[in-house]
């Protein structure tokens, strides 16, 4: 596991890498990026924009989204995975929006949570980017980049991994480290060929250096 001196050598080079590290969901308030962090579930950002760019211009509001068909829904997000399922919980959501919330988006994790379809990962994004409100999201990016750096154990949870993280960088941190790790995770240190020989945390990464090592075998076959 690495010790404070090599976390913040990390961290300080992410941010050098990735300044402007942020979330790439286009948005224009928080009820539009619940909407766009439910649908991106198993899909990228970049198709999740592609789909959004003409699905806010229809839909405004929760009451929009319950003024149609679920059929009619299905067919605005058809090019999204699993999207029968994610315009059922639209539809749930923009519900319980108008039933418990007066129609707007709670700025609470915990309350976020109860929404369907919101996880503790999308209510971590919504409270840090819509409200500023410090908190670490681990998705795929950041728990990968956390446990390849040895910020946390192979075998931590989701939970785990985000518990560790808050405990080991500074809160005033929280938001923009998450922004940054999955900046690294999703341009540099990719599940696939990640770009070992040119970090320039290699020097800390035992699996970059346990990758260099297999490669140099490899090559002297």
């Amino acid at each position: 596991m690495l010790n404070k001196t090599q976390i913040r050598y990390c961290l300080d080079t992410m941010g050098e890498m990735y300044p402007d590290a942020h979330c790439e969901l286009v948005h224009s308030n928080p009820f539009e990026l619940v909407i766009a962090v439910a649908l991106s579930a198993q899909c990228t950002d970049a198709l999740v924009n592609k789909v959004t760019k003409s699905l806010f211009q229809k839909y405004k509001t929760p009451e929009d989204y319950l003024a149609v068909s679920l059929e009619e829904l299905q067919t605005d997000i058809r090019s999204i995975g699993l999207f029968r399922n994610k315009a059922k919980n639209i539809q749930k959501l923009c519900q319980l929006l108008l039933d418990e919330y007066g129609g707007e988006l709670p700025a609470d994790r915990d309350e976020l949570t109860k929404l369907p379809g919101v996880g503790r990962k999308t209510a971590n994004v919504v409270v840090s980017v819509a409200f500023n409100i410090p908190a670490i999201a681990v998705d795929t990016h950041v728990e990968r980049v956390s446990k390849r750096l040895a910020l946390c154990k192979w075998k931590d949870s989701v939970l785990e991994v985000e518990k560790t993280l808050m405990r080991k960088i500074p809160k005033e941190e929280w938001s923009v480290t998450h922004h940054r790790m999955i900046f690294f995770g999703r341009y540099h240190c990719k599940a696939q060929n990640p770009q070992c020989e040119i970090c320039p945390l290699l020097d800390v990464c035992r699996e970059g250096k346990k990758r260099m090592k297999g490669r140099e075998r490899v090559e002297a076959k």
